[in-house]
């Protein structure tokens, strides 16, 4: 049974496992309106008899690049108003495994991280890369990263913004599988085969328990990052970070 929400279809077969999977390939940029369509198709998921574990994925050659920057308007006029839509993400109940391919950069990277886990190759691409952009980081960072990393390892890669291959992501905790490229998808769907085989009403209860107020956590810190985000987008430093990662050099930051 298949099911389309703009950008995101929803597919659920007969293991109890659905694909959601974003189709704006190769980069799979998110906007407001991919937010959106990515929690309705989690809520439809929660409401399926047949629904015990989704694999979250991506056509194309990156699970997902973040926000597109190069656009003209990438953002709406407030972060708060994404995040608004992103906090539907994390209220879902049902567990979530994340396979990825390519990049997870920025957003995509807290896309990846609000999974429950995340299955990726060696050659896999994670970057909290705000910072370089002279910008504060985004979509519940602050309470997601330290909690699968450490904290030392969330600062370290929002500090410096650099990016870790899929070896090191897998030695800090940042992936849970690490498996060859062409089977990242087939490793993700048989980790949340092996969820869905178990009783589905003790995998809910269990998750609720682990997850705790993650949710009210998240929203709190997209309310945080969000005001963050807003203010230094009015700065120089943004601006030149932005210039910068279009020309494809280092940036040179004033601090104003």
């Amino acid at each position: 049974m298949s099911e389309r929400f703009g950008d995101v279809s929803l597919t659920t077969g007969d293991d109890f496992v659905a694909t959601i999977e974003l189709h704006r390939p190769p980069n799979n940029f998110f906007d407001l309106a991919l937010i959106r369509s990515l929690a309705e198709a989690y809520e439809a998921a929660d409401a399926r008899a047949n629904c015990r574990a989704i694999v979250l994925c991506s056509e194309g050659r990156h699970f997902c690049a973040g926000v597109d920057f190069a656009r003209p308007s990438p953002l709406p006029t407030s972060s708060a108003e994404l995040y608004g839509e992103a906090e539907r993400l994390f209220r879902a109940r049902t567990p979530v495994v994340a396979a990825v391919q390519g990049a997870a950069i920025g957003g995509g990277l807290g896309l990846a991280c609000s999974a429950d886990f995340r299955v990726a190759s060696p050659e896999a691409r994670f970057s909290a890369n705000f910072s370089r952009l002279g910008f504060h980081h985004g979509f519940a960072l602050s309470a997601t990263l330290p909690a699968i990393v450490g904290q030392q390892h969330a600062l370290d890669l929002l500090y410096t913004g650099r990016r870790l291959s899929g070896d090191e992501a897998a030695r800090i905790g940042l992936c849970d599988r690490l498996v060859d490229g062409a089977d990242v998808r087939a490793a993700a769907h048989a980790l949340a085969a092996d969820i869905a085989a178990s009783g589905p009403l003790a995998v809910r209860s269990i998750r609720a328990t682990m997850r705790g107020d993650l949710a009210d956590r998240a929203r709190a810190a997209m309310a945080r990052e969000a005001a963050e985000q807003d203010r230094l987008r009015r700065t120089s430093d943004w601006a030149e970070g932005i210039r910068a990662a279009a020309e494809r050099r280092t940036p040179r930051f004033e601090g104003r």
